[in-house]
């Protein structure tokens, strides 16, 4: 059976499965993973995963996967209990768990490097088991961002190419063992610009919704550079792309101007919406169908004051679909938006939570909202400004209280950007995710 039929009928089930294959009730665990990722933490979450940059000079200098202990029941709560450096520098960026959790996939922007850690064996110190270096030569593409579980597969949305490093680019699909599968090409028709970003899937609509960014060229110049560059700053991406996730086709090219980031689906039952945030225009848009079942983007608030361009980096949407934490990078500001109303967001609540901030992780619960610092090596603030923590924050729904912060510098770890949850052993629920094979999420070897 080729490649490529294995993949739709690996989809094929996915779908199947559809949104009911994770439970809805309130649990410790992040809002903002894949649907078919089984075992959401039960309770509160023990361990923070930091996916870290390196800095020359700072420490070993090479991206690192940090492990904080964040269960204020322990001894240790709040420190850094475990890292394991990957022996480079590659612009650590994000990462994402395989269906079953057992592995973490981790990738470089820049040198393209995807790291699997093994965060199942011992949770308190994962361990590095495999690194796939063929990214580029098999799909074509550089810069993996989105890692996004799908049943005994790997789905990694890319940033640029390996040609003119341009945002023109694409999606590539792995086996859980870490063989390359198959690549799927952003649309450059109908109105497509080719550019990638996110990946979010709503299972039970046969949908996945794909936004755009730019190109390694832009991602890896210095920012101060690259804003005095005016065609530079034309090679940004415009679009959001739905895609039939059965046929893995591509239906409908929207249009969102401004760099639409961070997708996210809303997780309440019986919705049909997802939402993103627009980089350069500091607006937040609403993807939904309209009166005549065709889907269809919207801008429907804004962030800040766009002519001091913010920059809304990440978002994290609350469980029951209500509310929408918004980190803005060049203010250092943590936004909640009620979005009740998803047609018309509103403002309730701001903090400046840093001189810089990017990623922001809740829990299921709402109760605890942790932040990461660093956005890109060459983007990040200069001098005093270029604070490099993770914090996390009470949220009690009028007010972020800091719990602890853990300062990546002083501690000579380098720049901290990307978070994901983790737990002792038993503290996972089994109920999620049923139909993904588990004989197949192995790493090989292991």
């Amino acid at each position: 059976m080729g490649s490529s039929k294995l993949l739709r009928l690996s989809l094929l089930a996915a779908v199947a499965l559809g949104v009911g294959g994770v439970p809805v009730a309130a649990r410790a665990d992040e809002t903002c993973n894949s649907p078919y990722m089984s075992g959401l933490i039960k309770g509160q979450e023990d361990y923070l995963y930091v996916w870290t940059l390196g800095v020359k000079g700072v420490g070993d200098g090479f991206d690192k996967m940090v492990t904080l202990d964040v269960n204020p029941a322990s001894k240790k709560f709040g420190q850094v209990i475990a890292q394991v450096s990957v022996g480079k520098r590659g612009e650590a960026h994000h990462m994402g768990f395989t269906d079953d959790r057992r592995f973490l996939w981790a990738g470089g922007l820049d040198d393209s490097k995807i790291y699997v850690f093994d965060v199942h064996t011992d949770p308190a110190k994962p361990k590095l088991v495999k690194t796939i270096g063929d990214f580029a030569k098999r799909s074509g593409y550089v810069g993996p961002h989105t890692f996004y579980a799908l049943p005994g597969r790997m789905l990694i949305g890319a940033l640029s190419n390996d040609k003119d490093r341009g945002g023109v680019t694409g999606m590539a699909v792995y086996n859980s063992k870490g063989d390359f599968i198959a690549k799927h090409d952003m649309p450059t028709t109908q109105g497509g610009d080719g550019y990638g970003y996110d990946v979010a899937i709503s299972p039970g609509k046969n949908a996945m919704l794909t936004s755009s960014f730019t190109g390694a060229v832009n991602y890896m110049t210095d920012l101060g550079k690259l804003i005095k560059d005016p065609a530079a700053m034309k090679q940004f991406g415009n679009t959001m792309v739905m895609w039939n996730l059965k046929s893995m086709q591509p239906e409908k090219v929207l249009n969102v101007p401004g760099a639409p980031l961070e997708i996210r689906w809303s997780l309440k039952e019986g919705d049909d919406w997802a939402i993103t945030a627009t980089a350069l225009t500091s607006k937040i848009w609403l993807v939904k169908k309209d009166a005549a079942g065709a889907w269809q983007a919207k801008d429907v608030a804004t962030i800040g004051d766009p002519a001091k361009v913010p920059l809304p980096v990440d978002l994290s949407i609350t469980a029951d679909g209500k509310g929408l934490w918004v980190n803005t990078f060049m203010d250092g500001t943590t936004r909640y938006f009620d979005i009740s109303n998803p047609e018309a967001p509103k403002e309730t609540y701001s903090k400046r939570t840093g001189s810089q901030v990017n990623m922001v992780s809740q829990s299921w619960d709402g109760k605890r909202v942790y932040l990461s610092s660093s956005l890109l090596a060459n983007w990040d603030k200069k001098g005093a400004d270029d604070e490099q923590f993770v914090k996390l924050f009470a949220w009690d729904g009028k007010e972020l209280k800091e719990t602890f912060k853990v300062d990546f510098t002083k501690l000579k770890l380098g720049r901290a950007h990307h978070m994901k949850f983790g737990a002792a052993p038993g503290r996972y629920s089994a109920d999620a995710g049923q139909g993904a094979s588990q004989s197949a999420m192995r790493v090989a070897g292991r």
